[in-house]
């Protein structure tokens, strides 16, 4: 992680837990399609729960990219802001990503080196269970979402610059494993 980088980009998820790799993928795609300036770092993070707040200290902007519950399709994707995110109370601590984004931000707040913004791109999962790949509408979504963070970062000044020769996006975890002989 580039602890000075000012904004940085997020993705949340388990990639062993089907459409739950949504974050993961999406930074994957970014990095095989963009170039991004130096103030800016892009980090698949996991499912951190604590771990979570380095992440978020003394940055200027967060964009997160993660699955979300809400009564929309699969697939479907919705921008959260930061006071939407802190609107809700906090939650009892039950998933892998507990402690949440709130939990986090309150936390951040009180020790005074909460990130000045923070925007959630979330998509709606259609298969959260133990096993690799996404759902067809999940992964069809995943072009959007980055394109969602790609304008965002355009809106802060910090405009990324599309690879003369991107990559196919190939997620580690997607691929084969090697046999060892």
């Amino acid at each position: 992680m580039n602890a000075l980088a000012k904004v940085r980009i997020l993705g949340l998820g388990n990639v062993l837990m089907g459409d739950d790799a949504l974050g993961p993928w999406v930074i994957e795609e970014l990095l095989a399609k963009w170039e991004f300036p130096k103030d800016v770092s892009v980090i698949d993070v996991g499912t951190p729960g604590l771990d979570l707040i380095p992440y978020l200290a003394d940055a200027d902007t967060i964009l997160m990219v993660d699955t979300v519950k809400a009564d929309a399709p699969a697939g479907w994707v919705r921008v959260y802001s930061r006071d939407e995110l802190l609107a809700r109370p906090p939650q009892p601590r039950v998933s892998p990503h507990d402690p949440g984004v709130a939990d986090a931000l309150f936390t951040l707040s009180f020790a005074g080196s909460a990130p000045r913004d923070l925007v959630l791109v979330g998509v709606v999962p259609e298969v959260v269970a133990k096993g690799v790949g996404l759902s067809a509408s999940v992964q069809a979504a995943v072009e959007r979402a980055a394109l969602e963070v790609v304008e965002r970062l355009n809106d802060l000044g910090l405009p990324p610059r599309r690879k003369a020769a991107p990559q196919p996006t190939s997620p580690w975890w997607e691929q084969p494993a090697e046999v060892i002989a």
